[in-house]
């Protein structure tokens, strides 16, 4: 099978529950994951709406990925590590590598990446903040 562009909901949420799959078998990012989301279903329909708003400009996301972001590092008790988000950028960049193909996948990968440096960087402020 040919891979093909990223052009509907459908495709993303393939994207989505795909990478995730693989996060959740990953033996060092698996547990934080699993540890933190309980409703997986809820959780993989978020994320699709977070990646269809940012893919095709549509207003489907509400929430705050950076607030999101500091209440794992709440739990986790600060250790998170870039090599976290390092190891979440590959998998991303392989999934994405693996099905699909074009401008929109270069978009994934460009906007995952540039998040993930923001993410990290929110992270590590609360961090200092609460500590």
């Amino acid at each position: 099978m040919g891979k093909k562009e990223i052009e509907t909901r459908d495709d993303v949420q393939l994207l989505v529950e795909t990478f995730y799959g693989k996060i959740r078998e990953d033996k060092i990012l698996g547990p934080i994951f699993n540890g933190i989301i309980t409703d997986w279903e809820a959780h993989l329909k978020l994320l699709t709406d977070f990646w269809e708003t940012q893919l095709f400009l549509k207003r489907k996301y509400q929430g705050n990925p950076v607030t999101a972001h500091q209440e794992v590092e709440d739990k986790t008790n600060g250790t998170i590590t870039s090599e976290h988000f390092g190891l979440w950028l590959n998998h991303w960049f392989a999934t994405i590598d693996e099905l699909f193909e074009g401008d929109k996948a270069w978009i994934a990968k460009n906007r995952a990446q540039k998040m993930s440096t923001m993410l990290f960087m929110q992270m590590f402020q609360h961090r200092s903040r609460t500590s």
